[in-house]
Protein backbone atom coordinates (compact mmCIF):
# COMPACT_ATOMS: atom_id res chain seq x y z
CA UNK A 1 0.00 0.00 0.00
CA UNK A 2 0.86 3.55 -0.53
CA UNK A 3 2.01 5.73 2.46
CA UNK A 4 0.88 9.07 2.75
CA UNK A 5 4.06 10.74 2.34
CA UNK A 6 3.79 8.55 -1.55
CA UNK A 7 0.69 10.18 -2.27
CA UNK A 8 2.00 14.04 -1.13
CA UNK A 9 0.70 15.93 -4.64
CA UNK A 10 -1.28 13.56 -6.07
CA UNK A 11 -5.21 14.19 -5.55
CA UNK A 12 -7.00 12.59 -2.96
CA UNK A 13 -8.62 10.46 -5.68
CA UNK A 14 -5.64 8.43 -6.15
CA UNK A 15 -5.67 7.22 -2.54
CA UNK A 16 -6.78 3.66 -2.61
CA UNK A 17 -7.03 3.89 1.28
CA UNK A 18 -9.94 6.39 0.78
CA UNK A 19 -13.84 4.15 0.56
CA UNK A 20 -14.98 7.19 -2.02
CA UNK A 21 -11.64 7.47 -4.16
CA UNK A 22 -11.43 6.88 -7.99
CA UNK A 23 -8.33 4.76 -7.11
CA UNK A 24 -10.25 2.18 -5.02
CA UNK A 25 -12.71 2.07 -7.41
CA UNK A 26 -10.78 1.51 -9.73
CA UNK A 27 -9.43 -1.34 -7.91
CA UNK A 28 -12.45 -2.66 -6.87
CA UNK A 29 -13.12 -3.37 -10.72
CA UNK A 30 -10.24 -4.55 -12.07
CA UNK A 31 -9.09 -6.68 -9.29
CA UNK A 32 -11.64 -9.59 -9.42
CA UNK A 33 -11.02 -13.03 -10.83
CA UNK A 34 -13.13 -12.76 -14.00
CA UNK A 35 -11.55 -9.49 -15.16
CA UNK A 36 -8.07 -10.85 -14.34
CA UNK A 37 -8.93 -13.87 -16.44
CA UNK A 38 -10.42 -11.87 -19.39
CA UNK A 39 -7.43 -9.74 -19.52
CA UNK A 40 -4.89 -12.40 -19.68
CA UNK A 41 -7.30 -14.39 -22.14
CA UNK A 42 -6.71 -11.56 -24.31
CA UNK A 43 -3.45 -11.10 -24.06
CA UNK A 44 -1.63 -9.18 -27.28
CA UNK A 45 -4.69 -10.99 -29.65
CA UNK A 46 -7.93 -9.36 -30.70
CA UNK A 47 -11.18 -11.84 -29.69
CA UNK A 48 -14.64 -11.83 -30.27
CA UNK A 49 -17.03 -12.31 -27.74
CA UNK A 50 -17.56 -16.42 -28.58
CA UNK A 51 -14.00 -16.73 -28.69
CA UNK A 52 -13.77 -14.95 -25.25
CA UNK A 53 -15.97 -17.03 -23.50
CA UNK A 54 -14.09 -20.41 -24.95
CA UNK A 55 -11.07 -19.06 -23.57
CA UNK A 56 -12.13 -18.05 -20.38
CA UNK A 57 -13.72 -21.70 -18.89
CA UNK A 58 -16.77 -21.01 -16.19
CA UNK A 59 -17.49 -17.57 -17.31
CA UNK A 60 -21.33 -16.75 -18.02
CA UNK A 61 -22.61 -14.55 -20.76
CA UNK A 62 -23.71 -12.57 -18.04
CA UNK A 63 -20.67 -12.01 -15.82
CA UNK A 64 -18.51 -11.74 -19.49
CA UNK A 65 -21.19 -8.99 -20.68
CA UNK A 66 -21.08 -7.23 -17.85
CA UNK A 67 -16.20 -7.67 -17.28
CA UNK A 68 -15.52 -6.36 -21.02
CA UNK A 69 -18.14 -3.44 -20.62
CA UNK A 70 -16.22 -2.66 -17.08
CA UNK A 71 -13.15 -3.24 -18.77
CA UNK A 72 -14.05 -0.77 -21.77
CA UNK A 73 -15.47 1.86 -19.57
CA UNK A 74 -12.16 2.11 -17.78
CA UNK A 75 -9.98 2.54 -20.79
CA UNK A 76 -8.58 -1.45 -20.73
CA UNK A 77 -10.28 -2.73 -23.53
CA UNK A 78 -11.25 -1.53 -26.90
CA UNK A 79 -14.79 -3.00 -28.32
CA UNK A 80 -14.72 -2.65 -32.34
CA UNK A 81 -17.70 -3.51 -33.96
CA UNK A 82 -17.91 -4.08 -37.53
CA UNK A 83 -20.64 -3.11 -39.65
CA UNK A 84 -21.61 -6.46 -40.91
CA UNK A 85 -24.98 -8.92 -41.08
CA UNK A 86 -24.64 -10.04 -38.10
CA UNK A 87 -22.56 -7.52 -36.77
CA UNK A 88 -18.93 -8.86 -35.55
CA UNK A 89 -17.74 -7.64 -32.04
CA UNK A 90 -14.44 -7.52 -31.47
CA UNK A 91 -12.35 -7.05 -28.33
CA UNK A 92 -8.38 -5.79 -27.73
CA UNK A 93 -6.49 -4.25 -24.61
CA UNK A 94 -5.39 -0.76 -25.09
CA UNK A 95 -1.96 0.41 -23.92
CA UNK A 96 -3.29 0.57 -19.89
CA UNK A 97 -5.44 -2.74 -20.54
CA UNK A 98 -1.87 -3.98 -22.00
CA UNK A 99 0.13 -2.54 -19.07
CA UNK A 100 -2.19 -4.15 -16.49
CA UNK A 101 -1.85 -7.28 -18.13
CA UNK A 102 2.09 -7.08 -17.18
CA UNK A 103 0.88 -7.12 -13.28
CA UNK A 104 -1.88 -10.32 -14.14
CA UNK A 105 1.07 -12.31 -15.65
CA UNK A 106 3.23 -11.77 -12.59
CA UNK A 107 -0.49 -12.83 -10.43
CA UNK A 108 -0.33 -15.98 -12.96
CA UNK A 109 2.86 -16.71 -12.12
CA UNK A 110 2.43 -16.59 -8.67
CA UNK A 111 0.22 -18.82 -8.46
CA UNK A 112 1.72 -21.33 -10.82
CA UNK A 113 5.24 -20.54 -8.26
CA UNK A 114 3.38 -21.25 -4.76
CA UNK A 115 0.74 -23.31 -6.44
CA UNK A 116 1.99 -26.56 -4.49
CA UNK A 117 2.81 -24.77 -1.22
CA UNK A 118 -0.73 -23.29 -1.00
CA UNK A 119 -2.12 -26.30 -1.56
CA UNK A 120 -0.51 -27.79 1.24
CA UNK A 121 -1.50 -25.32 3.34
CA UNK A 122 -5.33 -25.70 2.52
CA UNK A 123 -4.55 -29.64 3.66
CA UNK A 124 -3.24 -28.83 6.82
CA UNK A 125 -5.85 -26.54 7.38
CA UNK A 126 -8.83 -28.91 6.63
CA UNK A 127 -9.77 -27.41 3.39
Amino acid sequence: MVTKQQLKGLPEDADLRRADSLAREIFSDVANKWALLIIEALGDRTLRFSELRNEVEGVSHKMLTQNLRMLERNGLVDRRVHPTVPPRVEYTLTEPGRALRTTVDAICGWTHQYLGHIEDARHRFGA
